[in-house]
Order: C-alpha cells, then sequence, then structure tokens
C-alpha cells in the first residue's frame, strides 16, 4: 500500500498516527449540503456550510449567492454567528435590506437610474427615490444562482454563477457572473472571488452586503467598535447619496478613520455628509499608492469579544456603512430584531454613479474582457 508521507520501516503506531492526523484534517475540513427550502414557483433551494480545521464556520445559500452566517471564535474560544442573517429562505425572499447577499449587477447607486454607454442611454429601474441601488428592483440578490463544489488542496470552496440576460433591469449585454467563496483550512478567514464576461459592452460592478455584528448577531449596537480604514480620501454625496464627482480629503473630518477611532464617537457631529447619510454610508478612495492586488482596506475592533476584523480587496474603493437604515423591521436568526445601528457594513467595489462619473475608475466590461474582483475577510482575536 502507498500511502503519501508513509516512510518504509515506520512502526505500525507511527503509521496509525498519521493516518488518524490525516483523517482527522480531512473531517475538520468539509462540506455539507442541505435543503433551505422552496420558491413559490417550486425551485429547491439549498445551504452550503463550510468548515475548516479550526473550527470556523460559513454557511451561504444559492438565492442570492448569499452569506447566512459567519460563525469565529471570540477572545474566550466561544464560537458565535458574527453575521445577520435569517433561519430560512422566506426571510430572504422578503429581505429589503441585502442581507448577506452578493449585489449585482451594479452593486451600491447609480444617479436617477440611468447612464449613457457608447453613444446609448440606459434607463434602469428606479429602488431609491429617483436611484437605482444595487443592481434595480429584481437584482443578483433575488436570483437563484447555480452552485457548484470545487475541491481545492484540502480547502473548501463553493462556486456560485449566474446569467444575466441582456436588458436585465434595463442593463445591456448578457453578463455571466461567478461568485467563488473560500475557506482556507490553515487561517479563519473567508475568500470571495467574483469574475464576470459579457457579449456586449455593459457596466459591472459586484459587492457582497454582509452586516457584522463582532459581538454576535442581535447583541447590541456597534459604536464602540474601533475602526481603521486605509483610506485618506473619500467620495462626498449629495442629499440623495449620490456622489458629486468630487474626491475630498478626509482630514479634519468625522470621516477621518486613517487612525483607529470609535465608530461612534462623532457619527452624530452636525456634519452635512453625516446628516445625508443618517451617520455613515460613504465610499472611501483606498489609499493603493500604486500597489496592485489586494491591499488591507479596513480594520474593526471590538472590544468586548476581542474579535477582530481585516478587510483585503483588489478594488478601488470600499463603502462603511453603519446600519443607519435598520428600523427593527428584520427579525433575523431565532428571532431577533436588528436594530439601528446594530451592524456595520465594509462592501468593496468601485464607486458608486461611476457609469456617469468618467473621472472616476471605469466599471465599463466589454466583450473579450475579464471582469475579476477579490474580497478577502480575515478574523482574529486581540
Amino acid at each position: 500500500m502507498n500511502i503519501p508521507g508513509v516512510r518504509r520501516g515506520m512502526g505500525i503506531a507511527a503509521v496509525g498516527l498519521l493516518l488518524l492526523s490525516v483523517s482527522s484534517l480531512q473531517a475538520e475540513s468539509k462540506m455539507e449540503k442541505k435543503p433551505f427550502g422552496q420558491l413559490p414557483d417550486g425551485q429547491a433551494i439549498d445551504l452550503y456550510t463550510l468548515t475548516n480545521a479550526h473550527g470556523m464556520q460559513v454557511a451561504i445559500t444559492n438565492y442570492g449567492a448569499a452569506i447566512v452566517s459567519i460563525k469565529v471564535p471570540g477572545r474566550q474560544g466561544k464560537m458565535d454567528d458574527v453575521a445577520l442573517g435569517y433561519d430560512t429562505l422566506d426571510g430572504y425572499v422578503s429581505d429589503k435590506a441585502f442581507l448577506g447577499a452578493t449585489v449585482g449587477r451594479y452593486g451600491n447607486r447609480i444617479g436617477h437610474a440611468k447612464f449613457t454607454l457608447g453613444g446609448t442611454e440606459y434607463n434602469l429601474a428606479k429602488n431609491n427615490g429617483e436611484n437605482t441601488l444595487h443592481g434595480g428592483k429584481v437584482g443578483f440578490n433575488k436570483k437563484v444562482w447555480q452552485a457548484r463544489e470545487v475541491p481545492s488542496g484540502g480547502e473548501q470552496s463553493l462556486e456560485l454563477s449566474y446569467v444575466s440576460k441582456d436588458g436585465e433591469e434595463g442593463y445591456p449585454g448578457t453578463l455571466r457572473a461567478s461568485v467563488t467563496f473560500t475557506l482556507p483550512n490553515d487561517r479563519n478567514a473567508l475568500i470571495i472571488d467574483y469574475r464576470a464576461t459579457t457579449d456586449k459592452t455593459t457596466v459591472v460592478n459586484l459587492t457582497n452586503h454582509t452586516y457584522f455584528n463582532l459581538s454576535g448577531e442581535g447583541h447590541g449596537d456597534i459604536l464602540k467598535y474601533q475602526l481603521e480604514l486605509d483610506a485618506s480620501h473619500f467620495t462626498p454625496v449629495d442629499q440623495t447619496l449620490i456622489p458629486t464627482g468630487e474626491i475630498l480629503a478626509t482630514k479634519g473630518t468625522p470621516l477621518d478613520f486613517s487612525k483607529p477611532v470609535e465608530i461612534g464617537a462623532r457619527i452624530n457631529d452636525n456634519d452635512p455628509q453625516l446628516k445625508f447619510g443618517k451617520g455613515y454610508d460613504h465610499n472611501y478612495v483606498l489609499d493603493r499608492n500604486g500597489k496592485p492586488g489586494l491591499i488591507e482596506a479596513a480594520e474593526v475592533f471590538d472590544p468586548q469579544s476581542g474579535r477582530v476584523l481585516q478587510v483585503y480587496t483588489t478594488e478601488p474603493g470600499i463603502q462603511f456603512y453603519t446600519g443607519n437604515f435598520l428600523q427593527g423591521e428584520e427579525h433575523g436568526k431565532g428571532g431577533k430584531v436588528y436594530t439601528y445601528r446594530s451592524a456595520f457594513c465594509l462592501e468593496t467595489q468601485h464607486f458608486p454613479d461611476s457609469p456617469n462619473k468618467p473621472s472616476f475608475p471605469s466599471t465599463e466590461l466589454k466583450p473579450g474582457q475579464e471582469y475579476r474582483s477579490t474580497t478577502e475577510f480575515r478574523f482574529s482575536v486581540r
């Protein structure tokens, strides 16, 4: 019998210990699939749970390619679910807050729900006043994605794919999109890889809309958390939260998180930007300094649980949102009521309204090109 790692002359006990170690590692690194309910049209929806060798668990449904739960240890080793979500499929079908969802075809807002591309004006669905938000009335968060388990050297990966037809929600081109969730086996992290191609020039901006509460979902507000953003500039917005087109320095404003600051320290300051967003709901311009690839964008520390979340991305921007529109209407897991500022989002992205702002990084995707974006959420304890 040829077993990798077994050397000739090893004793039976040594071989047994080696096989036990390998089997234990394989047992701890796994993916489970189970039914998550049915849609009104009879389509069956599934829930996939990924577990790594450290016991971290991430549950994902193929409805909306949504992250349902993220369980990670705190300072005392206690496992808590740090992602807001629902116990059943019905919650996601009726959800209006994009809890955990993959959003697209264009994450964030496009002003006046229209843009011009190649001389043609495209009119989108208005679902945020006069603007379009997170893809429209029936965005990617309300679609059924095709699931495929992807073996990857002991790591667990789930690939979800969706084909958005030409004209869906007003966007041009048939877009073939995929999002792959990977749970590394050697550390507590979740890697999200986005890919897309098109048969006609279009715009695309995919992101994930997980709401985090590092003390555990449904456990108080996030105002005592300390946030640091690797961003010295932001894109100011008007009263409808559409960027003005300017890029301004955060220094000297309550939007400055270049050093760790409590989220609640200045959130109620008498500042027009905070008034418009009812708190923080702003796109930050990351300080890439010419660096390509994955860079650290943000770090959040919860003094109560000791949990630290670091966000890495290949994107030029990140939306920091403090759950200002959670009003207790969302009843989440275990019947918990998700209240005002009880979670935060860090949505990696290109800038909002980029199709109407030529000075912003382009979100155009042409035939023959591939849209690629990667985000990594890293969890640790301090």
